[in-house]
């Protein structure tokens, strides 16, 4: 059966489809009370469904939050997109949902589409990268947020400032402390650890990993440590599975050559083999490397200790309990949300770099030590 049209609910109500498309569509020019009535009963009566594109029109506002993730399936995507729904639904919007992968090339095909449904705001959230294969995503994704931007829209991007964007006008950086938080997890750990220590990081170039790395090498060089060893993998999984198989190589390894004797202490006191202590940026790399070492008749912490970043949901039914740098994901959601509410409001939060910042302030984690690096602790 064919959708009923707005000229059809104009007829039955006996106004002009102009009238009828200022009831049903939320114009702030309203006819009479007893013509609006009129029409609203018409309308339900064929069963019209107004069209949203007419309605955001009317309003100026489509009531529509674009969010932009790399994969809906990581546990740490997950809560952020739950704390834009929260954020979205005290504004009265909907989210539309764009997953990309993480390429930037990807994620300017993404704006592009909200854009073109006229999206009030976009949320991004994702690791920005600089590598060379990224450059002309990178390039393509500023231009489109700034034509966005130009255009009235309001974005809010998660970590750092998209690289190249230079929209001076409804754009948002909501910052997160990882270099400083994973310095003060290196400094904790190295406190009371007299082996080695490994990094498993993602890409060099990927930004958030990069600034990972970076603060526990600060953290370590804080205690007087010499650099933790820097392996590279994929941001993900697997890549945290394939790091640990290359460590669950070296470790048996290692406790051959240390003879039947290779039960020792961290440095491997009494002629046992040395031990690694084990940072991954995020937690998924952390659990595929915990089970690269499990599936190598390894054992956690006795084998090797490890830690993750993130504290993601996931974690509650991992054993051993995993050693991590707990961030507010959700709040990170409400807070980018929320950030684009405060600009059109007419908060001015731009603090001269170019880009708001959405409450500065608010995004804070802590360490939290358990039992995957007891070790450690």
């Amino acid at each position: 059966m064919a959708a009923s049209t707005l000229t059809e609910v104009a007829r039955l109500a006996g106004v002009s489809p102009a009238t009828a498309s200022r009831v049903l569509n939320g114009s702030a020019r309203k006819p009479g009370k007893d013509i609006a009535e009129r029409v609203r009963q018409a309308a339900e009566s064929l069963g019209y469904i107004p069209n949203a594109q007419a309605q955001g029109l009317a309003k100026s506002s489509s009531g529509l939050i674009g969010l932009i993730v790399h994969d809906i399936a990581d546990p740490y995507f997950a809560a952020i997109a739950r704390g834009v729904q929260e954020a979205a639904r005290e504004q009265r919007k909907m989210v539309l949902l764009a997953t990309t992968g993480g390429g930037p090339a990807e994620e300017k095909e993404a704006v592009a589409a909200f854009a073109a449904r006229r999206a009030d705001s976009i949320v991004i959230a994702g690791s920005r990268s600089c590598r060379d294969e990224d450059k002309d995503g990178n390039s393509e994704l500023a231009a489109e947020l700034d034509r966005y931007c130009r255009n009235g829209g309001q974005v809010a991007v998660v970590g750092h400032p998209v690289v190249g964007a230079a929209a001076p006008e409804g754009y948002h950086v909501v910052k997160v402390p990882n270099q400083e938080l994973a310095g003060r997890l290196a400094t904790e750990l190295a406190g009371s650890w007299d082996g080695d220590f490994v990094i498993v990081g993602g890409p060099e170039g990927l930004l958030t990993s990069d600034d990972r790395v970076r603060g526990f090498q600060e953290g370590l060089e804080r205690a007087g440590r010499r650099p933790a060893e820097v392996l590279r993998s994929a941001f993900n999984r697997s890549g945290g599975y394939d790091a640990g198989l290359e460590l669950a190589a070296r470790i048996k390894a290692a406790r051959t050559n240390a003879g039947p004797s290779g039960e020792g202490g961290p440095s491997g006191e009494g002629g046992g083999a040395p031990k690694l202590c084990i940072f991954a940026v995020n937690d998924v790399m952390a659990i595929g490397a915990a089970a690269a070492l499990r599936s190598e008749g390894l054992r956690i912490p006795r084998d090797a200790a490890i830690a993750g970043f993130d504290d993601i949901e996931t974690l509650r039914d991992f054993r051993p309990a995993l050693s991590t740098v707990r961030l507010p994901l959700e709040d990170i959601g409400r807070v980018a949300t929320r950030a684009t509410q405060r600009r059109l409001a007419g908060d001015d939060g731009d603090d001269g770099d170019g880009a708001d910042d959405a409450s500065p302030g608010d995004i804070t984690g802590e360490v939290t030590l358990r039992r995957s690096t007891e070790a450690a602790a």
